[in-house]
């Protein structure tokens, strides 16, 4: 994933319980949520716009209440995220998933009218750059394993287990 290169954009860090959470917004919305072991990924100090810092500013809150236990949703929000019409079609699917439920990619690939899509829903929940708001990791394999996750599976395992999800114990 790539932030937008735009003085508009504006960053900031967010402590939690998983690690330091990374978040870029643009004046569209929110445009990223990175986790920790996301290194790889430019991450340049900005302020932005005033419209950037107030769609960040919101979702810092929104995320620091869903730590605290306090929010589900975050359909308040306004996102921003960068990927094709397939991918934004998946990630709208995601966004519908309810706090403490999950789905499997061919739940997902049946919802967005791809019923043999599993494979493509899986690399379009793979790419979401808005993660926990946009829930992929609300997203497990037909059989109740964790499969993979950017994040890292242990910290998909705590936000199943965080939203009262029972998780596999081998992971």
């Amino acid at each position: 994933m790539e932030l937008p290169d735009d003085d508009m954009l504006a960053t900031a860090t967010l402590d939690t319980p998983i690690g330091e959470l990374r978040l870029a917004a643009t004046e569209a919305g929110l445009a990223a949520v990175l986790f920790p072991n996301q290194e790889d990924v430019s991450f340049p100090k900005r302020d932005g716009s005033a419209d950037a810092r107030a769609h960040l500013d919101r979702a810092v809150n929104a995320l620091t209440r869903y730590f605290e236990g306090r929010q589900r949703d975050f359909s308040e929000l306004t996102l921003a995220a960068e990927g094709t019409a397939f991918q934004k079609s998946v990630w709208a699917a995601l966004a519908r998933i309810p706090y403490g439920e999950t789905r499997s990619y061919a739940q997902i690939a049946r919802e967005i009218g791809n019923p043999k899509g599993m494979r493509a829903v899986g690399l379009a929940n793979g790419r979401n750059p808005i993660p926990i708001i946009v829930p992929c990791h609300r997203v497990i394999g037909a059989n109740g394993s964790l499969m993979g996750f950017g994040g890292g599976l242990p910290t998909k395992k705590w936000l199943l287990e965080f939203e009262g999800i029972a998780t596999p114990s081998f992971v």
